[in-house]
């Protein structure tokens, strides 16, 4: 059988056991990363970008603690805003709270000087506003206006008008590409196409700044687009609701620049206009609408493969006209007259109505993952802890949120802001989401001729970034404002002020501040 001793297992130390065999001498030899010291570690880990820290603190309580060093988030920090510290001075809340502390407080608009374009236009209403990536995209009344932000600051042509549509814009949506089949050949797979309807009866497809498909089969104005796309894969559909009382499925895979043979299905049930319609979160087959007549109905689009098919799975209605409404899981919000009212999708049954006001509702939001629902009426908005309403006979707010002129009828809310406007105030107020404590006002227009000011029409905010459409008799105004970068703090509002700012002051030399 040969000499033992040049076999592999005869090097190991004469404690081990003559029976191991080779994988079970090179496990019990094995190093684990976790055997390494925590600096060897840091150092590595400061070769990372942000996701994969982040990624790195979830793997197990040792990482975590690596991945919370000071020397990665002082790279992270120095890196994201640049701004110098003096020599004497060392944030005493460590790094990592410094930069969570300075990312929170961007989201909130916490700052005096964002970087802000002004673009004038037209003296006609703005209907809508959307934020995408460095384009703005608003209409008004049949016009699609684009804003091109990368343009502007190269000082090169930043308008562009879309006039394909011949009567008044009634919805605009974005949908990822990767989403949109009909483009699937296209390399840039991070940019978004814009889907609008229109009182024309029509819904158009845009991308590369034209009209790429035009949908038509309501027998009247298209009112309401689903705000995602319904099912999964490639057989994904766009729904619509009209004013002829149907829900109507379309698929995005037609040929054909007018979609010929677009339409997969024509939903009836509705005896009103259909306002509004969402997505439902458990399930994306399932397509919750909401007509004039304020009733609630979900179909289920995965069973709807013919035209003039039904397949409505629910219905119950809600008090007043409906104003909004938000899926999540399988509860959907909606605000409709005075209250929100949240109804189960499983059951149909209304599991809780909060949010009660004397007056009607204008606007709403909800952040279900912090149980936390605002909504705009008269003069004022109102913050409200879902938990709470649970188990009180009459739900109470947890903050009003007041200084508004007319009726709250724009209303942005996510985990950090509310930002609350109106077409009868100039002024946007911005408020932390958790407290309801304002951290800024600014304006969203400007002074007219005689002294009066023109209230904000639209309203879109996608995280740091906020643009406003506000016109007057003379003309209109776009305002975008881009709070990444700035650095000077809200000092007025001591009352809300967090320990970040204490920080921030302590931390940066005099010739940082401002």
């Amino acid at each position: 059988m040969g000499d033992s001793s040049s076999s592999p297992l005869s090097s190991s130390s004469s404690s081990s056991s003559p029976y191991l065999n080779q994988n079970q001498t090179h496990s019990l030899m094995a190093t684990t990363i976790t055997d390494l010291n925590s600096d060897s570690l840091a150092h590595c880990a400061s070769y990372l970008n942000l996701q994969d820290v982040c990624n790195l603190a979830m793997t197990c309580n040792y990482l975590k603690r690596v991945a919370y060093s000071d020397s990665i988030w002082q790279r992270f920090f120095t890196e994201r805003w640049r701004q110098p510290l003096s020599s004497s001075s060392f944030p005493s809340s460590g790094w990592r709270e410094m930069y969570l502390a300075r990312r929170t407080a961007l989201q909130q608009f916490k700052f005096t000087d964002p970087f802000v374009s002004e673009f004038f236009m037209d003296a006609r209403p703005f209907n809508h506003l959307l934020l995408d990536k460095n384009d703005i995209f608003l209409t008004q009344g049949s016009l699609i206006q684009k804003i091109n932000l990368d343009s502007y600051q190269h000082g090169t042509d930043i308008l562009l008008t879309l006039s394909d549509h011949k009567a008044r814009i009634t919805c605009m949506r974005l949908f990822s590409l990767n989403e949109i089949s009909l483009f699937r050949g296209d390399s840039r797979r991070d940019q978004n196409v814009l889907v609008t309807s229109s009182c024309d009866h029509s819904i158009r497809i845009w991308w590369k700044d034209s009209c790429q498909r035009c949908f038509k089969g309501h027998n009247g104005p298209v009112l309401s687009l689903s705000n995602k796309l319904l099912g999964e894969g490639s057989s994904k559909v766009l729904a619509s609701g009209g004013e002829d009382g149907t829900v109507r499925l379309w698929s995005l895979t037609s040929s054909g620049k007018r979609g010929q043979q677009a339409l997969k299905a024509t939903l009836y049930g509705h005896e009103k206009p259909v306002n509004l319609m969402s997505v439902a979160g458990h399930k994306t087959s399932l397509l919750v609408t909401i007509s004039r007549d304020s009733k609630v109905r979900v179909w289920d689009t995965a069973t709807s493969s013919a035209v003039r098919s039904s397949c409505c799975v629910g219905m119950t209605s809600v008090p007043g006209t409906p104003v909004n409404m938000k899926c999540y899981e399988s509860l959907v919000y909606v605000a409709s007259g005075s209250s929100v009212t949240a109804v189960d999708l499983r059951t149909m049954q209304k599991v809780m109505t909060s949010a009660v006001h004397q007056s009607k509702l204008y606007s709403f939001d909800v952040v279900p993952s912090k149980s936390l629902i605002c909504t705009g009426s008269d003069g004022r908005a109102m913050l409200w802890d879902v938990r709470r309403n649970q188990e009180a006979l009459k739900p109470k707010p947890i903050a009003e949120l007041d200084g508004h002129g007319g009726p709250v009828t724009l209303l942005h809310m996510d985990p950090y802001k509310i930002v609350t406007g109106g077409t009868d105030d100039s002024l946007i107020h911005v408020w932390e989401a958790d407290t309801g404590a304002q951290t800024n006002s600014f304006t969203c227009c400007f002074t007219e001729r005689d002294g009066s000011k023109c209230g904000c029409d639209a309203m879109a905010v996608d995280g740091c970034r906020i643009a406003t459409a506000s016109h007057c008799e003379e003309l209109g105004m776009v305002c975008f404002r881009d709070f990444n970068d700035a650095t000077s703090p809200v000092m007025k509002l001591e009352e809300h002020s967090s320990k970040f700012w204490g920080s921030l002051s302590d931390g940066y030399s005099d010739d940082s501040e401002g």
